[in-house]
Formats: structure tokens, sequence, C-alpha cells
């Protein structure tokens, strides 16, 4: 005789208790699905049931009565599902119709924007910025919001070529996707840290933070109880910083930002990419870091005028090569992006499928 199910609180709940009913009865039976605007598309059923989703924009940083508003307004239009998406957008999955148009009026009266779906700019997916995270390079939050605002068009009523995934990471430990999207910044750190030595044996633990150093540039310093840093090998990642402030990195006049492009993660018709380094160094200009902001933007608007349909960022610099993408960018092309890890092309291929 077997147990009876018991519930527990070890691992996340099955995902198949949160979908609306429609998804589940047709769970697996989806045949198609059309976009329908710029923020609304729906998903049609071997057996004629439709689903709606509307999208909506928001910053990834909410707070509690914002995740309120929006159950509430999931309570009155669609039975109290939503979704976040992975790129920061909230879903709400509508199974009648004519509920459709009201709940976009009301988001509307709200002011949020519905948007982002189809060939257009999604939101960022970023970092914690300056507002959470004690090493970043630059502040995540205001460089999306500046940022955004330029592209506000891309989301909601302009098409492009092909869906654009834009990200930004504060710092070169990379916790954005910047790595694998069209078009991402990511902030650096261009200096060794300053090592407070009167304060490293006194707050932090030498083996836990000569092993932080991915690079192993850190060992100890028996003279000053502390620890040294050997420059030539550091690559001003910030992690002795993480687990050590005694180390510290930030250098509000020397940090700043480069802007790598070409990356996705889908395989459709081409493999996945990681993305290139195209502009290796701006300086950090908050509020509205206006050089960074005017670069991407004409990345953006480069590659909308000369792709071709259904192409990628990256799919379209392999077309026309990278001299080709830097002349009509004007980009300046430096020793930087140079690609020189050819040694590794095994190591870091992409391609979901398997050579016997």
């Amino acid at each position: 005789m077997s147990l009876p199910q018991r519930q527990t609180d070890i691992g996340p709940p099955h995902f198949k208790q949160f979908l609306p009913p429609v998804i589940q009865k047709n769970y697996g039976k989806w045949v198609a699905h059309e976009e329908l605007d710029a923020g609304t598309m729906v998903h049609r059923a071997e057996s004629g049931d439709e689903i709606y989703t509307v999208r909506a924009a928001t910053a990834r940083l909410i707070s509690t009565d914002t995740i309120r508003e929006y159950s509430d307004i999931a309570d009155k239009y669609c039975d109290g599902y939503l979704r976040f998406t992975s790129r920061n957008n909230v879903e709400f999955l509508v199974s009648d119709k004519s509920k459709v148009d009201p709940l976009k009026k009301e988001l509307k009266d709200r002011g949020y924007t519905v948007g982002g779906i189809g060939p257009r700019i999604s939101n960022v997916v970023h970092t914690q910025g300056w507002v959470h995270c004690h090493s970043a390079a630059t502040d995540a939050s205001g460089l999306v919001k500046a940022m955004m605002d330029e592209l506000y068009d891309y989301f909601t009523t302009k098409e492009l070529p092909n869906k654009v995934r834009l990200a930004v990471a504060c710092c070169v430990n990379m916790c954005g996707a910047v790595h694998c999207s069209d078009i991402a910044i990511v902030a650096m750190h261009t200096r060794i840290p300053n090592i407070d030595h009167d304060r490293v044996f006194k707050i932090c633990e030498t083996p836990t933070v000569i092993a932080s150093c991915p690079t192993r540039a850190i060992s100890p310093d028996p003279a000053k109880k502390s620890v040294k840093i050997n420059a030539d090998k550091c690559m001003y990642c910030g992690n002795c910083f993480t687990v050590c402030p005694a180390l510290d990195i930030k250098d509000p006049e020397r940090d700043g930002v480069a802007i790598v492009v070409g990356g996705k993660v889908g395989s459709l018709r081409s493999n996945p990419k990681f993305s290139k380094l195209v502009i290796p160094f701006i300086s950090n200009e908050p509020p509205r870091w206006p050089k960074a902001v005017a670069a991407i933007k004409h990345i953006v608007e480069v590659y909308a005028q000369n792709a071709r349909k259904h192409e990628r960022v990256g799919e379209w610099v392999e077309r026309i090569g990278w001299e080709r993408f830097f002349k009509l960018t004007g980009i300046d092309f430096t020793w930087q992006s140079i690609d020189d890890f050819t040694f590794m092309r095994e190591t870091l291929r992409t391609s979901p499928s398997f050579k016997w």
C-alpha cells in the first residue's frame, strides 16, 4: 500500500497548478498562434479553444503596490492568471475575447505601456545596478530607463526586421544576459582594487579572498597580514570586493560601459551566438548616459535600415561581415574588438546538435 501523498516545503510547487484551465485542458495540443498587434497575441488549440496574451512593460524592480495592482487587474479580466517573462514583461492570460480590449484600456488608463510582441524591442533584462549591488560599475536601472525612453516607439509601434533583445550588466560578472542578447551593455571597472591592509585581517578571511579570484591574481602578503594583487593577472571583475569590502574596486572617474552586439539564444535559422565587442568603453554619464544611449539607438536604426526580414542582429552582421558593420555604423574599430579566442571554438560550441 502506497503512502498518502503529502505536501512539503521542499522544492517549488508543480507548474501545472498555476496554468489557466484552458491551457491545462489543451496541454500539448496548441497548433498555432497569431500576433494581433504590438501587445496582443492569440494561441489556438486543436479543439478550437483560444487564449489571448496581453503584454505590458514593467520595471525590473517593482514595488509590492505594483504587484498588487497587477493582481487586481488579473482578477478582474483573466481569473487571476498572469505571468512574468524572462525579460520583465507582465503578460495577462485572457480566455474571454470580450475582455481583451477593456483590459488594454485599463492598462493604458493606469499608465502602463502595452507592446513588445513581434519584431520589436522587448523589455531590457538587466542586473541590480547601484540600487542594490555593492560592486556595480554602472547603474543598470537608470541606464535602462534612459535607453527605453529613446527606443519607446520600437516597443509599441515601429517594427524591426526581427525581434531585438537588449540587456545590461552592471559589471563583467554579468548577471544579465549580455553574452546572448542582440545588443547589450556591460559595465566594467578599469583598475585593480585598492587594498586597505588595516581592514583586511579584521573583516575578511584570507583563504576566501584568494579563492574568489578567477585568475589567481591574489596571493597572501604575510608581512602586512593581508593580501597582494598581481596587476598583470587582474581582470577587474570585483569578485574579491564581493567577499572582502577592504578591497575596494569602485572608481567614479574610471568606471564605464562597453557595448557588445550579435548574441542570441534561439536556434531558429542559425545556431545560438555569443555577442562580440564593438565599443570597448564609454564613461558613465548619469543620470541619462547620453553617449551610451545614442550608440545603442544608432546601432538599432542601422540594423533596421539594412537587415533583411527575419534576420536577427547577429545574423545580419554575419551576412554582411564585421568590416561592413563597422563601416555602416561608423564605429571605430579598435584592437579590443579583435577576436582571438580561436582555441576555444570547440569549447564554446553553441549548437544544440551533436556530431557522432
